[in-house]
């Protein structure tokens, strides 16, 4: 028995990850519980509980315990987090007895909010706990020299929040964070076909539609895709065809708030440093980068070269799970 197993844990408000410095990836589900509101028992994580969403009877109700990329339900997130850690044991073979742990927080969460994770992990049995921010993890994750004096510029945009760090010698160097990525895409697609076709579609359906046809403000190859939804005036199901053009007008609005934070965040960047980033460039992580079309557009609009990160939606979890071999160097740069 691995007594002391060192795990990374990627708390998304979107997906939780847990990585192993032994193993590699061993958990990448979506952050949902469902849970009978009568027993108050847990029925279902992952993949399985969100597969439930919008398709429930009244005395189960699966939800997201991870708001903003902070704990909104302490209970749910504890115990959905011995689930998962329960699960990422059986599936690499290994028991996960008092590990050492190393989670992420959003650098714009406060120490009550910290604390909440803290205590989340705690109550599974972590022997250590170490708290990093999501930039300098998923900086870590993307394979850029983040110990080094050298600017270093992640975008990380997540479910919950998007954020915007430079960084350099192991610390955060200026970061700027807005609490929407992901979701408020989803929301806004919603919002869009409810105005412009008088139809009711779930999330599920607005996040598939946002990653078969969304697009970012860039000139493309119209595609279209079916949607099924329900009428608000007959109150019956019918289909439509939406375009990728039309999403693309959804989306503009958040996008923009996206741009204006990374201009407002290289705006605060040392003279230093800013011929680093004209050399090297900003780095995309987060599920929200996969976004069509979005790494063309923001090299376009901030005339900086913009690169993927190599695997965006694990970024934030490897590096996590990479950082404990320099947690102390990072700790030491961020007092």
């Amino acid at each position: 028995m691995l007594s002391n197993e060192e795990i990374g844990i990627d708390l998304g408000t979107a997906n939780i990850l847990i990585y192993s410095k032994s193993k590699g990836m061993l958990l990448n589900e979506p952050s949902v519980v469902a849970y009978n509101t009568d027993t108050k028992s847990v029925i279902a994580v992952g993949e399985e509980a969100k597969k439930m969403v919008g398709k429930t009877p009244k005395n189960v109700i699966p939800v997201r315990p991870l708001r903003d990329g902070v704990i909104a339900d302490f209970d749910m997130t504890s115990q959905m987090l011995k689930e998962f850690l329960k699960k990422a044991g059986k599936s690499s073979g290994m028991s996960i007895r008092k590990p050492t742990v190393v989670v992420c927080t959003p650098s714009g969460s406060t120490s009550v909010e910290r604390r909440a994770i803290e205590n989340a992990v705690k109550n599974y049995g972590a022997k250590q706990v170490h708290l990093i921010e999501e930039p300098i993890a998923a900086a870590i994750g993307a394979d850029l020299p983040v110990d080094e004096p050298l600017a270093n510029v992640i975008v990380d945009i997540g479910g919950g929040t998007s954020e915007v760090a430079i960084i350099s010698f192991g610390g955060v160097v200026s970061s700027n964070s807005i609490r929407s990525g992901g979701d408020v895409m989803d929301e806004e697609i919603m919002n869009y076909v409810r105005k412009q076709y008088n139809m009711l579609i779930g999330i599920r359906t607005a996040e598939l539609i946002k990653m078969e046809v969304g697009q970012a403000p860039v000139e493309h190859e119209e595609r279209t895709m079916e949607v099924r939804g329900r009428d608000m005036v007959t109150g019956l199901p019918k289909p439509i065809q939406l375009t990728s053009t039309e999403i693309q007008g959804a989306l503009k609005e958040i996008l923009a708030q996206i741009l204006e934070t990374i201009r407002t965040t290289l705006e605060s960047c040392p003279p230093e440093l800013s011929g680093d980033i004209v050399d090297r460039g900003i780095i995309l992580t987060g599920g929200g980068a996969l976004l069509n079309g979005l790494q063309d557009w923001l090299s376009s609009e901030i005339v900086v070269p913009v690169h993927m990160a190599p695997n965006p939606l694990e970024s934030v979890a490897v590096g996590t799970g990479r950082s404990l071999k320099m947690i102390k160097k990072l700790q030491k740069a961020n007092k």
